[in-house]
């Protein structure tokens, strides 16, 4: 995803993941329970981002959206984070200047590709983070 200064953000942002760890280290493997538990919903959060989208649920559609950019956040998933941000800016200045019921799909086909898509290889990502780290 590129950002307005030209630059990419990247997919994963390991510095997120390693002092997550560091933080949770005393704690018998939590960091690596949260990683698996956003992986885990993170279909789910994907899902019902579409499904408030595509019904015309705007107070639904930002709740999810929210929920998918705070986490991607909190584990560093830089690139998810950001086209949640991008959508949920969309959200706020479309949707309610207009039509819930008309605009919301069509930022559904606008916006959901991209996080689909964005959320597989974040996860495969993750994954590969879990696997390379001692404690698995």
């Amino acid at each position: 995803m590129t950002e307005p200064d030209g630059h990419t953000r990247p997919l994963l942002d390991q510095s997120v993941l390693d002092r997550l760890r560091t933080e949770l280290a005393g704690d018998d493997g939590v960091w690596r329970v949260f990683v698996q538990n956003f992986m885990a919903h993170l279909p789910n959060r994907v899902e019902r981002l579409r499904l408030t989208l595509t019904t015309g649920d705007l107070p639904g559609a930002l709740d999810a959206v929210l929920s998918l950019k705070t986490s991607s956040q909190m584990v560093g998933a830089e690139r998810l984070a950001g086209l949640a941000m991008n959508l949920e800016r969309a959200l706020r200045e479309e949707a309610s200047h207009t039509d819930p019921d008309r605009v919301l799909p069509l930022l559904a086909a606008a916006h959901l590709r991209r996080i689909r898509s964005c959320a597989r290889q974040t996860t495969y990502l993750l994954r590969d983070y879990l696997q390379s780290k001692p404690g698995h």
